[in-house]
């Protein structure tokens, strides 16, 4: 019995073509490129590396295909028209972005990660004043 959900196995992906920059002889020109270049062009990464990259557009996908299994075809076009206006949200310029609305709808909000303990207030990159930012933002200054 198929349910149609697409695989959760991850593919090996290299490079078709690796890019080695040879001269006429087909050896590295270090004295243009270095000799990193060619270990990096030639180095194949990790299978579970482009698994891990994708892991949130996959668990999306894999979310909406059971949603269209067993609620039909309105539930993922209704989630997927409350995630479009969730992005388009738009906030002042001084207030930090926290994307609440996105985290609940895709279900991140439970999930602990990077961004959760470097995001407060003091690794902030930008902090001022509210009334010159928006000033400044809106090109009154």
């Amino acid at each position: 019995m198929s349910f149609a959900l697409p695989s959760v196995k991850p593919r090996a992906s290299a490079p078709e073509n690796f890019d080695i920059h040879g001269d006429t002889f087909g050896a590295q020109e270090l004295m243009k490129y270095g000799l990193q270049s060619a270990k990096c062009s030639t180095e194949v990464p990790h299978q579970l590396l482009g698994s891990e990259s994708k892991y949130h557009a996959n668990r999306q996908q894999m979310n909406m295909t059971i949603l269209a299994n067993t609620q039909g075809l309105h539930a993922p076009l209704r989630l997927a028209m409350e995630l479009k206006s969730s992005k388009k949200i738009g906030r002042l310029p001084f207030l930090p972005s926290s994307n609440i609305m996105h985290d609940v709808l895709t279900g991140r909000d439970l999930d602990v990660g990077p961004e959760d303990v470097y995001g407060t207030s003091e690794f902030l990159e930008f902090s001022g004043q509210p009334h010159a930012v928006v000033e400044k933002y809106l090109g009154i200054l």
